[in-house]
């Protein structure tokens, strides 16, 4: 619907103007189709958006996204880089490209950018730069929004998954410290009883929730006294898993 209205101004009124509003559009849309698995279809939303002037803040972050998800991770981690900064530096909130650049407060496309190069980062090994970009995020979300946002949870859930990853190339274990942060998230995502078989979650967290249900269930069902409540975890996120790019068995395995 942007788009079209964009479209219709440049034909009555001519284009000026409307190029950093475009970006941040399709942008959006392109992250839409990205969150419903529709990679080729979000490509042609990004399409030359790096050399668009309004590459920058959360349209550098969604961009980022979608070149992380087609595994360009250097790319990736120059676009996230660069909605970091572009953040940190925007200190005037009324700026028009500041509100054109943020479907998202600036608050919430920093942590997300951060987040999300703390990821890649454990993706690529370096994982003592994942640990020291997840922690700051941590410390960031608790300052914004307090220790019991949801916001907590995906950061937590990110951390867990860092350990995993670590863990897993090292040979080593951390399936105490794995099974603390789950718990934690969990518990500050809200997660409904596991009897409600996920229709007890918010649409917007179920996936998230699941996911982190699903790592949490790996490392209870490792423990031979704790077998059963892993399965019954597992379950319910096989149950609540609404994700159409990926099943929740892929999303564990990655």
């Amino acid at each position: 619907m942007c788009l079209q209205l964009l479209e219709t101004i440049r034909l009555e009124i001519g284009g000026g103007g409307s190029d950093i509003l475009e970006a941040r559009a399709k942008a959006l849309k392109g992250l839409v189709e990205l969150v419903h698995g529709n990679v080729e279809s979000a490509q042609s939303f990004f399409e030359g958006a790096q050399g668009d002037k309004g590459c920058f803040g959360n349209v550098a972050l969604s961009f980022g996204e979608f070149l992380h998800c087609k595994q360009n991770f250097q790319m990736a981690r120059v676009l996230y880089q660069r909605a970091m900064q572009d953040v940190s530096e925007r200190k005037d909130f009324t700026d028009s490209q500041s509100v054109s650049a943020c479907n998202m407060n600036l608050e919430e496309t920093l942590l997300g950018a951060t987040c999300a190069l703390g990821q890649l980062e454990a993706h690529l090994g370096n994982f003592d730069d994942a640990e020291e970009i997840l922690t700051a995020a941590l410390k960031k979300a608790e300052e914004c929004f307090g220790n019991y946002h949801p916001k907590l949870g995906i950061i937590l859930t990110c951390i867990a998954l860092m350990y995993r990853h670590k863990a897993a190339m090292e040979q080593s274990s951390s399936l105490l410290i794995q099974e603390g942060l789950y718990r934690r998230a969990i518990e500050v995502l809200k997660a409904p009883p596991l009897e409600v078989e996920g229709v007890g979650a918010t649409q917007s967290r179920r996936d998230i929730l699941a996911l982190a249900r699903g790592r949490y269930a790996e490392t209870l069902i490792v423990q031979q006294n704790r077998k059963t409540e892993g399965e019954k975890m597992k379950q319910w996120a096989e149950t609540a898993w609404t994700n159409r790019r990926l099943s929740l068995a892929e999303a564990l395995e990655s």
